[in-house]
């Protein structure tokens, strides 16, 4: 897997994946942006949302549960001193679908967090408390 990311102005770059897709990162105007596109660390948070909830989705697909919405709301905390880490994260995930199953839900989630996120994993590896929750609509 490989990205570039060039630095435009400021403190704005442009962040380019090896699949030839951009994203334009940059800070608040206090530290020398223009707060045109997400923070670094938010892009973090948002790529680990993705990934477990990407994971939940294709689990709940092989159980050929009717899925026809998934959310996953982030809530994050960071240290107070540099480097500013996280060191905690609720992930809650919004599970919406026709006659979806909890026992199926609670294995994916379970299932993502422990065996197939890379990112949360890796998280968690580097001494992140992840927790995790949901709720199932009926669509």
């Amino acid at each position: 897997m490989k990205a570039r990311v060039k630095w435009t102005d400021g403190r704005q770059f442009v962040a380019e994946s090896g699949s030839g897709h951009s994203v334009v990162i940059d800070g608040p105007p206090d530290h020398g942006g223009r707060n045109t596109g997400p923070r670094p660390m938010e892009m973090l948070l948002m790529g680990m949302g993705s990934c477990t909830a990407f994971d939940i989705l294709n689990i709940l697909d092989k159980a050929r549960a009717d899925v026809t919405d998934c959310v996953a709301e982030l809530d994050a905390e960071r240290a107070d001193s540099v480097p500013s880490v996280f060191t905690r994260i609720h992930v809650h995930f919004v599970v919406t679908g026709h006659a979806l199953k909890e026992k199926q839900v609670q294995r994916a989630v379970e299932l993502s967090a422990e065996k197939y996120c890379s990112a949360s994993i890796m998280l968690t590896n580097g001494g992140v408390e992840i927790r995790h929750s949901f709720e199932i609509v009926e669509a």
